[in-house]
């Protein structure tokens, strides 16, 4: 077993951990990553649904009523996701939930987030895009909610939409360098500072070093490349300061697997688990009436033969996020689209059953389905079981998984998702335009990849994990960074505010270095694409 030294040590190099180990290494300190995933480079990610070529990068992790769609690889999230980089809404950060209390920290608004998101927004860059950038499906979206009396807008991504070829293949990587992944930015300017990041290495626990003068010592494995199972080479990293950033699913079962040796973990760990009000529907739209209701027509003039054309997300109605609105009556309804494998398995309410004339032919007008995401206000009501032996869940293949975390959604969570259906319903079934057919949860529960608040930041101790500096309650100098650490729903997709948490964490990370004799500043400036 090899031990070795460094001064921080990040684990997870999606936005949470990327972010804070460019400043750190740029700051002066001795910087290790450690990620559970592969390296790939943008001619390594396969644009095909093939079993062996998405699902490298791509878990499926199924739990008890929720399944979660994480990335595995270096840049983490960031090489999955979407890119729709929005700020959430003021009134987001004065949620009381069903504690009947603010959530958030009292030092956190979005007045104070502001600046933060600024410096994300820079660094990603995010692009404000115009019509011109809206795809097809996100036409069929906006102009529906004209001719029903509602705005609909295009959203800012971070991609560079000049590279951009509008392929659709975003949520197996960027080929083209076009979408602002952390490959990108964070962590190439990290390594440019001398930091050193390892793939396939998965962290298993976290306890105190033996070493004079290092606070912290993480054990991990070295995954096999094919299947991703532990191989006989296992180390020891000794750290001054720690962040945690293995996701929303990983980071609290290292934790809890960890609370012997480290003395005891705060209450709220694995606890107040969210999929950010996630509701995907499935329109199945009439394109007659979309030519004759709409005055619109496919780009090509034919149906398609492979995804359609245009980023998965490219439109948003914002109308339903009104800050005067009771809590769990707010959400954003946003046009995406899933690759087709996705599509063809989910079993939507009021469809067909999985076999059958009426499932195939469904199945058959897939080209005609539009897509559709509410985020909503939950009620942050998951939690986690007990962890696995080894691994942040039960790897059952490669890309499918098993977790520990159950979600069962409450009668407020219930009622802000038929509030967003009756929306859709109200837009795109006026006139027969579509049939709008919501994710039905007797499959594998309701589907997010926005999980958020398994280890969050608070004021209370009795329902926060961490400080609102991101410190573990009780463990100087571990830091939480990733979006386990927010709090609450947001009604947008949270990867700017998970950056822009991470950027603001930075400072106080920075000071505990210090403490420990790390000799590093803050201040350098942000990473450039």
């Amino acid at each position: 077993m090899s031990e070795e030294t460094t001064d921080v040590l990040v684990i997870g190099s999606g936005f949470g951990g990327a972010i804070p180990a460019y400043h750190l290494a740029a700051g002066g300190a001795r910087v290790t990553v450690l990620e559970r995933g592969p390296r790939l480079a943008a001619e390594d990610f396969a644009h095909s649904m093939r079993l062996g070529t998405y699902n490298r990068i791509v878990d499926v992790i199924q739990g008890d009523g929720i399944s979660v769609v994480a990335g595995n690889c270096v840049g983490g999230g960031s090489v999955v996701y979407f890119a729709a980089s929005l700020r959430a809404p003021a009134f987001a950060f004065e949620r009381s939930g069903s504690l009947g209390r603010r959530i958030w920290p009292a030092a956190l608004t979005r007045a104070a987030l502001d600046p933060w998101y600024e410096r994300v927004e820079e660094a990603l860059p995010v692009a404000r895009t115009g019509w011109q950038d809206v795809s097809y499906a996100g036409g069929v979206l906006a102009a529906a909610c004209r001719r029903s009396g509602h705005t609909c807008n295009p959203v800012p991504v971070a991609v560079d939409t000049g590279r951009c070829t509008n392929c659709n293949w975003m949520l197996s990587g960027c080929r083209f360098d076009a979408k602002r992944s952390m490959l990108l930015n964070y962590l190439p300017g990290a390594e440019a500072h001398g930091a050193v990041i390892r793939p396939l290495h998965e962290v298993q626990l976290l306890g105190p070093s033996t070493e004079s003068g290092y606070r912290y010592a993480a054990a991990y494995t070295v995954l096999d490349p094919g299947d991703y199972s532990c191989t006989a080479e296992v180390g020891v990293i000794h750290a001054k300061v720690v962040v945690l950033a293995a996701g929303a699913v990983g980071s609290p079962v290292i934790l809890q697997r960890s609370a012997l040796p480290l003395g005891g973990i705060p209450p709220a760990v694995g606890r107040y688990f969210s999929g950010n009000g996630d509701r995907v529907s499935v329109a199945d739209v009439d394109e007659t009436k979309v030519r004759t209701l709409l005055g619109l027509s496919r780009p090509d003039g034919a149906a398609y033969e492979g995804l359609p054309i245009g980023r998965p997300i490219t439109a948003a109605t914002y109308d339903y996020l009104d800050p005067a609105a009771p809590e769990y009556s707010r959400f954003m309804l946003q046009q995406i689209y899933f690759p087709p494998l996705t599509n063809l398995l989910a079993r939507t309410a009021s469809a067909p059953d999985w076999f059958g004339v009426a499932k195939r032919s469904l199945r058959g007008r897939w080209p005609s389905w539009l897509t559709l995401l509410a985020m909503t206000e939950d009620d942050n009501e998951g939690t986690f079981g007990p962890p696995p032996l080894t691994g942040g869940f039960l790897r059952l293949a490669p890309g499918l998984g098993r977790g520990t975390m159950a979600y069962h959604p409450t009668a407020r969570t219930r009622g802000g998702w038929n509030t967003a259906d009756d929306a859709l319903r109200a837009i795109l079934e006026k006139d027969g335009l579509a049939q709008v057919r919501p994710w039905s949860e007797d499959v594998a529960g309701t589907v997010t990849a926005h999980p958020i608040g398994s280890v969050r930041i608070g004021d209370d101790p009795a329902g926060s994990a961490l400080s609102d500096t991101h410190e573990l309650r009780g463990h100087t100098g571990l830091f939480v960074t990733d979006g386990s650490a927010v709090p609450a729903s947001l009604t947008v997709n949270p990867s700017l505010t998970i950056a822009a948490l991470a950027e603001r964490a930075v400072p106080a990370i920075v000071f505990r270095a210090r403490e420990a004799a790390v000799d590093v500043t803050y201040g350098a400036p942000l990473p450039r694409p």
